[in-house]
């Protein structure tokens, strides 16, 4: 199937009959083309435009083509809204467009939906603390796209307005000063990041992400029909991201820059700020990658601290960390988990009513959702664990070693060739407080591994993150060269520093003897994370309750120290069945001298 033939333009401000006038010209030359994405104001600015306008909504003219707008403010946009709002057809839960007239689409608030293959996402209006201001985005809206970041896959479009505050050489004044948009762009990381400009036409040469390894193109546009006759009309035929290669995502241009959302504290440019963290990064290996992006928002900032944070709820960490000023709250974390309805626990209502597919009451804890996440819920034995022998989810294809209490597997979207698991037979949710013949064969699994590694000149980290609410415990097992091996507990202590807390750190000459020190310092009524290092050095911390700590904090610290950003999260980085059958029949043939099973 042929990639989408989409135009894209800037502030429309009403201006829909030379608008599509335009469009119609270009699809008899160029097209046909597929539809038309409109960021930046779309209404008009004052009410002289008003019955031309109207005409085109009312049906008296044409619309040419599928139109989808953001930036729905401006003079009639409040009549034309509401009685979009009131339309049957527009109840429920619609992220692909409430339907204004025939081929007219209005993307309101935040969302993402599928076009002809093409992931669009979006953030429409102007910033605003009163979410049901028309015309404006809230934080809710805000929050909903940072837990869409967290979603595997490629955004393929991503439409704001206004546009971020990265400045186009010569241009006397920044394209905006929203650094929210800023931030999700960095985060959600588009290939193609969509715009409504301050009257100018902007295609920035692609620059590289932070933690992926495509590159993200921006396109500001000018406003239709603008005076110094500035591009306000863009086609674009991309190939949907799902449909590509590996190789074909990877490909840079030479014109390739660095991110311009790379912040180090005290520069106050932004392409300065990402040139210094570049060469930090080259300079030391101590750089920690993932805390070198500047939180603009102030950590006291205008949010309403009385509501939940929908990152935190929805996938069980938030990037803000302490910066975040909305609550990190577990206990709305397992509703959520439960099958909860967000807007009902922060709101105490749903604007969807029965159309919502969640549930609109609180759940007891024996009461589960059907889409539970791994390594979440109580400790009960489930038939739906991803680690239970008895499992119907478990993936044999992954073991690599049976033992009596423990077994070592593939990890599922491994950050190294070699990263493997530990993993308890019992439905335990941590390794520390099992019997003491459960540590014994772990500490031959250890010993074992450690052997292995070494004869490829390897040394080895092994993390757990202990959490009260783990279901059932994984203990992580990752190679670093044994050239790294001097720089893993700075690169830790470092992390721990941006995230506001002390590592108690110990030293033993043996490693039984830092798991029994381990053992005596766990209390399973609080979280835990820790580290063996390979010098014999134990890292360990206490989670109070009210503390904010990342889930996946010892793996994103692992993938600074090898770079490998891009695969920080496993699910970036998945493998297809036969690749991982491969990898394993690897590791078993040389595991096979040191297996404590064979």
């Amino acid at each position: 199937m042929a990639p989408p033939k989409i135009l894209l333009c800037g502030d429309v401000l009403g201006n829909l009959k030379q608008l599509f006038k335009r469009i119609v010209s270009v699809n008899k030359s160029a097209g046909p083309f597929d539809a038309l994405f409109c960021a930046g104001q779309f209404f008009p600015d004052s009410a002289d435009q008003l019955e031309e306008f109207t005409d085109y909504i009312e049906g008296r003219a044409e619309i040419p083509l599928p139109t989808y707008f953001i930036g729905d403010y401006g003079v009639g946009a409040t009549k034309f809204l509401l009685a979009a709002t009131k339309d049957s057809g527009n109840q429920g839960f619609k992220m692909d467009g409430l339907k204004m007239c025939n081929n007219l689409y209005w993307l309101k608030g935040s969302g993402k939906f599928t076009f002809r293959g093409l992931s669009v996402v979006y953030l429409s209006g102007m910033q605003s603390s009163d979410s049901q201001q028309l015309g404006t985005y809230s934080q809710d809206d805000v929050d909903a796209l940072r837990a869409i970041a967290e979603d595997p896959g490629i955004v393929d479009l991503f439409l704001t307005y206004p546009s971020t505050s990265d400045v186009p050489p010569g241009a006397s004044e920044p394209f905006g000063t929203d650094s929210t948009v800023a931030e999700l762009v960095a985060e959600i990381k588009p290939r193609y990041h969509i715009a409504g400009t301050k009257g100018m036409f902007y295609a920035r040469e692609p620059y590289s992400n932070i933690d992926a390894v495509h590159v993200t193109r921006f396109i500001g546009l000018a406003p239709v029909g603008n005076k110094d006759k500035q591009k306000f009309l863009h086609a674009l035929s991309p190939t949907p991201a799902s449909t590509m290669s590996a190789i074909e995502i990877k490909t840079k241009t030479p014109n390739t820059t660095l991110c311009p959302y790379t912040y180090v504290e005290g520069t106050t440019n932004a392409k300065e700020g990402a040139k210094r963290s570049s060469e930090s990064v080259s300079d030391s290996d101590s750089q920690y990658w993932r805390y070198d992006v500047s939180q603009k928002r102030q950590k006291h900032g205008a949010g309403d601290g009385n509501k939940l944070c929908f990152k935190f709820v929805s996938s069980g960490s938030c990037p803000r960390g302490e910066t975040c000023n909305f609550q990190h709250d577990m206990d709305a974390r397992e509703q959520s988990l439960r099958g909860v309805c967000f807007d009902f626990m922060n709101k105490g209502k749903c604007e969807r009513g029965t159309d919502c597919k969640f549930k609109h009451s609180l759940q007891d804890e024996g009461e589960s959702y059907s889409h539970k996440r791994r390594g979440t819920g109580n400790a009960t034995r489930s038939t739906e664990c991803w680690f239970c022998l008895s499992s119907s989810k478990i993936e044999s294809h992954l073991f690599i070693s049976l033992g009596e209490h423990y077994y070592c597997a593939l990890a599922k979207g491994p950050l190294v060739e070699d990263h493997v698991l530990l993993i308890p037979i019992g439905h335990s949710p941590n390794t520390l407080s099992l019997p003491s013949e459960c540590e014994i064969e772990l500490g031959k699994f250890q010993g074992s591994l450690k052997k292995f590694y070494k004869k490829q000149e390897k040394e080895v980290v092994f993390f757990e993150w202990a959490s009260k609410r783990s279901s059932h415990a994984n203990l992580q097992v990752v190679p670093i060269p044994s050239v790294k091996a001097v720089s893993v507990q700075n690169i830790f202590h470092l992390a721990a520093d941006r995230l506001g807390f002390k590592f108690t750190t110990t030293k033993f000459s043996n490693s039984s003897d830092g798991r029994k020190s381990l053992r005596t310092q766990f209390d399973s009524n609080f979280s835990f994370f820790y580290a063996e290092l390979p010098d014999g050095t134990v890292l360990s911390h206490v989670i109070e309750e009210s503390e904010k700590f990342l889930a996946q904090f010892g793996r994103e610290v692992m993938a600074g120290l090898l770079n490998k950003a891009d695969r920080a999260d496993w699910r970036n980085c998945t493998d297809s069945k036969e690749e991982e059958t491969k990898m394993v029949e690897k590791f078993k043939r040389g595991f096979e001298e040191f297996d404590p099973n064979n």
